[in-house]
């Protein structure tokens, strides 16, 4: 006869079993959709890298080999006379091609681009707040106009800006009704300030400061704090997965910009990466060679910034409502 207690510890090893045969037929479960996910995200992510893979692989090839059939993944002959020569280091095969103005090129990309970006979290931020916690006749119909400029293709606008850089007052010879000079063409006005406010970017902090609770701001002006304090001490800080996301899309798409240097800049000591890159792209004879190189340079930066952004940023598009 069996007693109560081992009663109870068969009891106990037949539910144990029994969760375990639950929990392993819910990984079975469970497992089919990962392996198809994989099966579909793998080659996806393998076709989209592969041609940046070749284009590292062909910076360290030969001119000669760079167009090769089938291509070399892994270079059987490799050299850093591309890039050498892409600095303008002397090799033994320098050609005139050479360029003296990379790191000026650099610089000039740095500085436009960075400054876009931080002028654009600021302003941004702050139309941001004013129409996510703060309440005024026409709000939503302003935002809602605001919105609508997304649907404006930004080729359309390219003249009009051009004609306004140009007529800017006081500036490159101007006079106080904008004749007689080219105002901000040519200059580093012209490539920063039209790009320091983003409809885009005051979407995605709007969406995401709405998430912010009202108490907290509620707190904050009770001990006695200014609206741009509480949106500088607290707001802000709060925000900072949506301001990482900003900021890599902002630096992203200046770094990459080659249409609007291309159309206000003509003097060669303000020229960007995409403009200096261009130079090795002429009628009858390409330098592939050092524009592969250049290439490579040119998108180390946006690597680096996206590697260090990366979990913010993931966290600041999960949580700003534009995830799918």
């Amino acid at each position: 006869m069996t007693s109560p207690l081992g009663a109870l510890r068969v009891r106990g090893r037949a539910g144990s079993a029994d969760r375990r045969t639950g929990s392993g037929q819910g990984r079975g479960r469970r497992s089919l959709p990962v392996l198809l996910a994989y099966a579909i995200l793998v080659p996806g992510a393998l076709l989209f890298v592969a041609p940046f893979a070749w284009l590292v692989s062909a910076s360290f090839q030969h001119v000669g080999d760079i167009f090769s059939w089938p291509p070399q993944w892994i270079p059987e002959d490799p050299t850093l006379d591309n890039y050498k020569t892409f600095f303008g280091i002397p090799t033994e095969s320098t050609r005139s091609g050479a360029s003296a103005d990379v790191l000026r090129w650099f610089a000039n990309s740095v500085f436009v681009a960075s400054s876009i970006t931080v002028l654009q979290l600021f302003f941004n931020a702050m139309a941001a707040y004013v129409f996510a916690k703060r309440t005024f006749p026409g709000r939503d119909t302003i935002f809602l106009l605001f919105l609508a400029t997304l649907m404006v293709p930004p080729q359309i606008t390219l003249i009009p800006n051009y004609l306004v850089l140009k007529h800017i007052p006081l500036f490159g010879g101007n006079d106080i009704l904008g004749q007689g000079g080219h105002g901000w063409l040519d200059s580093y006005y012209g490539l920063i300030l039209p790009g320091s406010v983003s409809a885009f970017g005051i979407f995605l902090l709007r969406q995401y400061m709405l998430t912010i609770p009202d108490e907290l701001l509620d707190a904050a002006r009770v001990d006695g704090a200014g609206e741009f304090r509480v949106f500088w001490r607290v707001v802000l800080p709060l925000s900072g997965p949506a301001l990482a996301a900003t900021a890599i899309f902002t630096f992203i798409y200046a770094w990459e910009d080659f249409l609007w240097p291309l159309i206000i800049i003509s003097s060669p000591e303000h020229y960007t990466m995409p403009l200096g890159l261009a130079l090795f792209v002429v009628k009858n004879r390409t330098a592939w060679d050092m524009l592969m190189a250049g290439s490579v340079v040119a998108t180390i930066p946006v690597l680096v910034i996206f590697m260090i952004f990366q979990r913010h940023f993931i966290k600041g598009i999960s949580l700003s409502g534009l995830k799918g």
